[in-house]
């Protein structure tokens, strides 16, 4: 496998980051995940102003999206990567031991990977570990991954595919790497951004395709619901079939199907929404 690294194309095992760099020490770093088909990756302009939003909010100077781009490409082509996923990762560069920047500048790395291969339907369970909607990283995309490593081993743990949070005002919040959407009474319904989740890109063109709207829920909604799915950027829509172990009544529901269906059909007419 070939990677991106600060603009060298290398070999993985040649590829090199500091390890002083400051995801490594502190997890100060951001990063998206895009989904490869066909050799073209989905979505990329959406998925690089997510990543200028997140480096925002670390006071991490975004690089330029022309160069992302370039090396996005030169990383897909360069392994001959026709279906899979791609990683752009930017993180706070070498730093002294601590939690202060140092003066290096932010390292860049893009890399690929094999397609995910979801399955039709997830189990999930709800993580009495609650989301905080006020902390200073609610909403951005960062390598700070601890919580969702620790969540994510309780659903599997469990026998589940996905974890779900709630928030600490006791509302449905977001999964360890998805958006939550619930069916119920007819109306498809899912957090608002307020509710610390992220704004994920599969998310943003559901609710502009106008086949769903935001909504605070309470925790139980999810156990409640007639149907509900997961989104994310290499998911798009998987429909959940059970939480904490008991069956939903509908999987996929007839919300969820429509989801879907629209979903794809975005897909099939822009590359890059």
């Amino acid at each position: 496998m070939k990677i991106w690294v600060n603009g060298r194309l290398s070999e993985e095992a040649d590829a090199r980051v500091s390890p002083l760099d400051h995801a490594l020490l502190t997890g100060d770093g951001v990063f998206e995940t895009l989904k490869i088909e066909r050799s073209v990756a989905f979505a990329v302009r959406r998925h690089l102003e997510r990543l200028e939003r997140s480096a925002a909010g670390l006071d991490l100077p975004p690089p330029p999206a022309d160069q992302v781009r370039a090396a996005l490409a030169d990383v897909i082509a360069a392994n001959d990567l026709t279906d899979g996923v791609a990683r752009i990762t930017l993180t706070g560069g070498p730093a002294p031991l601590g939690s202060d920047r140092g003066s290096a500048g932010p390292t860049l790395i893009v890399a690929c990977g094999p397609p995910r291969n979801w399955g039709p339907a997830a189990a999930v369970v709800v993580v009495p570990w609650p989301r905080n909607e006020q902390s200073a990283l609610a909403g951005l995309k960062t390598v700070s991954y601890a919580e969702n490593v620790i969540a994510l081993r309780r659903a599997r743990d469990e026998g589940a595919e996905e974890a779900m949070f709630g928030n600490l005002a006791g509302h449905l919040c977001e999964g360890t790497g998805t958006n939550i959407f619930v069916g119920t009474g007819g109306r498809l319904l899912t957090p608002p951004l307020t509710s610390g989740c992220l704004a994920g890109v599969t998310r943003d063109l559901l609710l502009e395709l106008g086949v769903a709207e935001e909504a605070d829920l309470p925790l139980s909604a999810l156990a409640d619901a007639d149907e509900a799915f997961l989104t994310s950027s290499t998911r798009d829509v998987q429909a959940i079939s059970s939480v904490d172990g008991a069956s939903l009544p509908a999987c996929p529901g007839p919300l969820t199907k429509a989801a879907g269906d629209a979903f794809r059909d975005l897909q099939n007419r822009d590359s890059d929404p």
